[in-house]
């Protein structure tokens, strides 16, 4: 295939991913886009572009640029995507938010490929910045010891 082309295609997706307007809304979009059993990436029209082969590939390499894009966040900005992010999934961010602490979606949301430093500071932050969302919001926590 001409690397151009590829090239051209790995762009326009990256262009196409920054429509999501938080960080933390590609990371969960990214990993809607692996498969729970096999960890592969599958996308229909990339694949039909690139290949299956590319596109994972292109599919896990974005995914990882943009994990470590926000692992560089301080907390507040993390804390502000996160509230973002939530703002837009629905009208009760309190739920949500209470939801978010108990069910912790965001455990799928790190590469296969991340070191394990990285994950854990990426549980870390996420932790950190939904601990204050919390608190804003006046979420009463599920853990009686909390």
């Amino acid at each position: 295939m001409n690397p151009e082309f590829q090239t051209a295609v790995a762009e326009n997706w990256r262009r196409t991913l920054n429509q999501i307007p938080t960080v933390i809304g590609r990371l969960a979009f990214l990993t809607s886009l692996r498969s729970s059993t096999t960890g592969a990436y599958e996308h229909f029209g990339l694949s039909q572009r690139l290949g299956p082969d590319a596109s994972a590939r292109l599919l896990r390499d974005v995914h990882m640029e943009v994990f470590e894009s926000w692992l560089c966040f301080g907390l507040e900005r993390q804390k502000e995507e996160l509230e973002e992010y939530l703002a837009a999934t629905g009208p009760d961010k309190r739920e949500i938010l209470s939801n978010w602490l108990y069910l912790k979606p965001w455990n799928a949301w790190v590469p296969a490929e991340s070191r394990d430093v990285e994950r854990e500071l990426f549980n870390a932050d996420i932790s950190a910045a939904l601990e204050l969302l919390r608190i804003e919001y006046g979420v009463a926590s599920r853990d009686p010891d909390l």
